[in-house]
């Protein structure tokens, strides 16, 4: 009997409390539930200011939690939550996030501002079911990315960028059908991308992981406008995923050993950077018609073939460090006198020739690197210091190749 004596005792101590809090909440004029009011304080309880924050001054908790500044209210449920001060230069805050956040049912927003705050994301962040957007950015966040999060069906913003996460990413996020937005860039995430299945998601910024594996040629939506897998270690070709991504206005998979072609209509893509270099892409490169994009970095590959002319409308162009070879197209030089193109980087390839007065006078506002190719530079202008020193390519190296390059 004493057992149910004590659980009666313990319920008539709540049942006090909260009546004691509704009298409070009459006189002061809060009306949240209580449920809240005690999540929000654990979550005070766990978090300070950094110094020259003052974020916390108005969490007062003898007045109305729905006058806290980041704290928004429908009703007596908190729907919005915004840990720290937002303007820029703010210090952000330390500490941990309570696993009492997931006790705020009706939460749709929480963010967290740059700050200190150290520690695993909450396991108890599944159970906010209403939750729509999540941002918790630069700060010191550790442990795996939750594979509850995949309980968050309607989700459609998932920021974690700038911590210490690691681990893969689960599968269970990327099954999440409402997803419009995923930034994990610059954590420690390893592992293999899952596929995405929302068909609504239009940005994925995985850049700065340890991610590896393939991309499968279904893995990525076709509403995808925004792709960022720079500096990883993915692998194998892409081509038959990038064909079918024809939204794309920016595209990042620099530094990492991507192999096979490069599919010719993804210059026809309305892109304002493409950034492809550093990777282990081979072949001819052909655009299906003239070339839009402002900057386009083929740079570090091992690209071969003639340089097409349809790409004389670019630019920024680096088509550096790379196999290709005959002369260069007389369109790309008279777009680079007339100061249409900014940079055309052509070193370390096995060009042979390019038409060009050697007194022509290159604009101030262009830069064009010949050098370490399969002729002299009929002129001489400023080369990035990574070119070296060496004018031209060794003769025994340009017999060599003379023919169709290897792969």
């Amino acid at each position: 009997m004493r057992p149910c004596i004590m659980m009666g005792k313990n319920r008539l101590v709540f049942l006090i409390f909260i009546f004691l809090l509704r009298i409070t909440s009459f006189f002061v004029g809060a009306i949240l539930d209580p449920i809240d009011f005690l999540a929000l304080q654990s979550i005070r309880k766990s978090l300070d200011d950094l110094p020259g924050s003052n974020y916390f001054a108005s969490w007062d908790f003898t007045s109305d939690p729905c006058n806290f500044a980041g704290v928004y209210c429908d009703g007596d449920k908190v729907i919005a939550l915004n840990l720290g001060d937002p303007r820029a230069g703010s210090p952000g805050l330390t500490g941990r996030l309570d696993p009492a956040i997931g006790k705020l049912s009706s939460l749709a927003e929480f963010t967290v501002v740059p700050g200190r705050i150290i520690g695993p994301l909450p396991q108890t962040l599944s159970q906010l079911t209403s939750l729509r957007f999540l941002a918790v950015s630069r700060n010191f966040i550790s442990g795996e990315i939750p594979a509850t999060l995949g309980q968050l069906r309607g989700l459609q913003t998932l920021d974690l960028s700038f911590n210490q996460l690691s681990g893969s990413i689960p599968w269970s996020v990327g099954a999440l059908p409402s997803l419009s937005n995923v930034i994990l860039c610059h954590n420690r995430l390893s592992g293999p991308v899952p596929p995405f299945v929302s068909q609504t998601l239009t940005r994925l910024d995985l850049k700065h992981n340890d991610l590896s594996g393939s991309l499968l040629p279904n893995s990525l939506p076709p509403s995808l406008e925004y792709l960022s897998l720079s500096w990883n270690r993915f692998t194998g070709p892409v081509d038959r995923v990038l064909i079918r991504l024809n939204r794309l206005n920016y595209l990042d998979l620099s530094l990492n050993q991507f192999t096979g072609c490069i599919p010719g209509n993804i210059f026809s893509f309305p892109i304002t950077n493409l950034q492809l270099q550093r990777n282990m892409f081979y072949g001819t490169v052909l655009p299906f018609e003239q070339v839009a994009i402002p900057t386009v970095d083929l740079s570090y590959n091992r690209l071969s073939g003639q340089i097409s002319p349809l790409f004389s409308n670019v630019q920024n162009l680096y088509l550096n460090n790379n196999r290709f070879m005959g002369q260069v197209p007389g369109s790309l030089v008279d777009r680079l006198l007339s100061s249409q193109i900014q940079i055309l980087y052509l070193q370390h390839n096995y060009l042979t020739g390019i038409e060009i007065n050697p007194t022509a006078a290159i604009p101030l506002s262009s830069s064009l690197c010949l050098q370490y190719n399969c002729m002299v530079p009929p002129v001489q202008t400023p080369c990035p210091l990574k070119a070296g020193k060496q004018k031209t390519r060794p003769t025994d190296q340009c017999i060599e190749w003379k023919g169709k390059p290897k792969n």
